[in-house]
């Protein structure tokens, strides 16, 4: 099979897309045929020289896929079965799904509903499961009805989808962005009105800013959750799952104990059976009100992915890139 091989050796990075056999390791119980992938922001950190991310010297790069299984031993997922591929190891210490097939734990899948195309799987991808899992942990929260949630880091992936999902699911996103002149882009994709990035806050020199927001996403981190958590309203909550400004969050307490402020972290990586499950139903029951084919930047193949991880790395695109494994 083709696959896109990532190798790091004596200080030197190694890039290419290799004919390579698909080998299970011990735990891996399921083959799929790779339909798509998508390209995430850690797929991008796995892909550098001396990354902290990758586990391995020499690894097949991509954190999630959809396709059709072809080889199964367990009966929870029987060959025909079209599945979703994420989480766990995969692309990080375990070969991913820049390839033509991958296999996998069957706790890495995740059986489609029957309103979602392989093809909208991955325009999903990690990025959308991570947008509706932040959209139901603040609906768990006590988000109201039409309420105005900020959204950071709203042409992004996670960022672009939660806008998406929140104006499927009414409510009144608020789009925050360093790109402006995406704001016909991000109206189109639900948002009820955009902002730059620096207006998120009040800016005054106090602990605490005025009270603007009924909840958030941040798809950033650092800085911009720090601002985030001064001026949300009193018991509301920000969803936080991005670190693409910096991991590091500088804060106080106040937020907290004086405004009933809750931070509510979002892992895809990790997330139960019984999440997965919820997430995916909930995204198969929106997935007539959405339009996917807006939520995509480009399709490219393996040959094309180090450009396309470039890209991404640098924040030059807008929603996914989709990768299409089959050779031409």
């Amino acid at each position: 099979m083709r696959a896109f091989l990532i190798s790091e050796d004596d200080e030197t990075l190694t890039l290419e897309v290799r004919d390579l056999e698909a080998a299970p390791e011990h735990d891996q119980d399921v083959l799929v045929k790779v339909d798509y992938s998508g390209i995430n922001f850690k797929d991008a950190m796995v892909a550098q020289l001396g990354s902290r991310v990758r586990r391995l010297p020499q690894l097949i790069g991509g954190v999630d896929a959809a396709g059709t299984v072809v080889h199964s031993s367990n009966a929870q997922v029987p060959e025909g079965t079209r599945v979703a591929v994420h989480g766990g190891n995969l692309g990080v210490a375990r070969h991913g799904g820049f390839a033509e097939y991958v296999y996998a734990p069957v706790e890495f899948l995740s059986v489609l509903p029957q309103s979602i195309s392989n093809h909208d799987a991955m325009v999903i991808g990690t990025a959308g499961f991570t947008a509706m899992a932040s959209v139901l942990a603040l609906e768990d929260h006590g988000l109201a009805a039409g309420a105005e949630v900020l959204v950071t880091g709203a042409t992004g992936g996670v960022g672009s989808q939660s806008v998406t999902y929140l104006a499927a699911r009414g409510y009144r996103p608020v789009a925050s962005t360093g790109s402006l002149e995406e704001t016909p882009w991000l109206i189109a994709r639900g948002a009820d009105r955009v902002i730059a990035r620096d207006a998120i806050s009040d800016k005054r020199d106090r602990v605490l800013g005025s009270e603007l927001w009924d909840g958030a996403i941040d798809c950033v981190g650092g800085e911009t959750l720090s601002q985030v958590l001064r001026v949300l309203r009193y018991g509301a909550a920000v969803a936080a799952s991005g670190l693409v400004a910096s991991p590091t969050l500088a804060t106080t307490v106040y937020p907290f104990i004086t405004r009933s402020v809750a931070l509510l972290g979002i892992d895809a990586v990790e997330a139960r059976a019984s999440t997965r499950q919820r997430v995916w139903a909930t995204l198969g029951e929106t997935a007539g009100s959405v339009d996917f084919s807006g939520l995509v930047d480009r399709t490219v193949g393996l040959d094309d992915l180090v450009e396309a991880l470039d890209s991404i790395r640098n924040g030059q695109t807008r929603g996914r890139i989709l990768v299409d494994p089959t050779p031409g």
